[in-house]
């Protein structure tokens, strides 16, 4: 499959956004592993339990943790003290924030949007215009000029990576952004997605949003200290390591422009401290395969899917050398993609709108795909 090695405008007002049409890529029919229709429905089940129990014990933590960074300020515990309490405050709050934004985490509707929006203002992300920007991720994955959450270009700038690490370049653009909002506006690209019904509520959000942050700012002044914004705004910054991390695996390295999940996400195997955090977002094919399947039942559709799935990463660590090592050759030869082979029960990959891919067969098939 040829690609070009051209610079791509990763847009959704440039060019590519008409290729992407033009190629039949957008909003189009995707790949789905066959699965029981009686089996998928008792997966895509929803509760409440489930969400209650995880989001008392997140919030349980938080509150633990900021009581220990508390009582630590002005020593050198505080260092790791609020360096817990910022990653248990950001890095739970963007897989919250993702789960409630699909409505999936609870049963209850009302249950979603109360965490969601929660979760948002957390991990400092604008709750209306991210939600359509989310469901404009689902419907064109990783299809340049349609998808608005692909996190890197090819070929990647490294200054980029480093500082999102910190929630900088992607933290700095949500804050434009959230201004713009105040003013009743938006940018060129949200037009692309946020549906003339949403705007309004989208404004009011930002409006709130940094009304909280003058009151923190406020009170900092009047305490004639940091110590406020270090549990409320900040932690969005310096507690963003592992959801960075997170976003990072879910897509890089993988392929562009596919209609096929199995092509352009990632599954890893994850510690059970990584998976609370990130509530099951390590079975990422699954989860982009069957949306509307909970979190907690990722693992039971793992196991439904993965003979007809290429081999998840062994480890969260394994995965990360993976995606830095496809990073490093993407910054010599921007076409560079992972491809890793089917099993001999899987399907065909699909590479586009025709089932032009073929089933791996070679163990050793992850190399460059032109």
């Amino acid at each position: 499959m040829a690609v070009s090695s051209e610079k791509r405008d990763y847009s959704l007002t440039g060019p590519e956004n008409i290729r992407a049409q033009e190629k039949g890529l957008v909003s189009a029919e995707w790949y789905t592993s066959p699965i029981p229709r009686k089996r998928l429905k008792e997966l895509m089940k929803r509760k409440d339990g489930p969400a209650i129990r995880d989001t008392l014990i997140w919030f349980a933590a938080l509150i633990g943790a900021g009581i220990l960074a508390y009582h630590a300020w002005g020593t050198w515990w505080a260092v790791p003290a609020f360096f817990l309490y910022g990653v248990l405050y950001a890095s739970p709050a963007g897989s919250r924030w993702h789960e409630c934004g699909h409505g999936t985490a609870f049963k209850t509707p009302w249950m979603n949007e109360v965490v969601y929006q929660i979760a948002s203002f957390m991990a400092f992300r604008p709750a209306t215009p991210w939600r359509w920007s989310h469901t404009r991720h689902h419907t064109d994955t990783i299809i340049v000029g349609r998808d608005p959450e692909i996190v890197l270009e090819r070929p990647p700038v490294w200054r980029v990576v480093l500082m999102e690490f910190a929630h900088l370049y992607g933290g700095t653009g949500d804050l434009k952004r959230t201004v713009l909002h105040f003013f009743g506006k938006l940018d060129k690209e949200e037009e692309d997605y946020i549906p003339d019904s949403e705007r309004r509520k989208t404004y009011w959000e930002a409006r709130i949003t940094l009304l909280i942050y003058v009151g923190v700012v406020a009170l900092c002044i009047h305490m004639n200290s940091i110590l406020p914004a270090m549990f409320i705004g900040l932690p969005s910054f310096y507690g963003a390591f592992f959801e960075v991390l997170f976003a990072l695996v879910g897509h890089i390295g993988l392929y562009e422009d596919v209609l096929d999940h199995r092509l352009n996400s990632r599954t890893y195997y994850s510690h059970p401290f990584l998976r609370f955090i990130n509530w099951n977002m390590n079975y990422h094919v699954e989860h982009h395969m069957f949306p509307m399947v909970p979190y907690h039942a990722l693992p039971a559709l793992h196991k439904e899917m993965r003979s007809d799935c290429p081999a998840p990463n062994p480890s969260f660590s394994a995965a990360i050398k993976e995606v830095f090592s496809a990073l490093r050759k993407q910054r010599k030869d921007p076409t560079y993609t992972i491809v890793k082979p089917l099993p001999s029960t899987a399907n065909p990959y699909l590479f586009g709108p025709h089932p032009v891919g073929a089933v791996a067969a070679d163990s050793k098939s992850v190399a460059n795909h032109k």
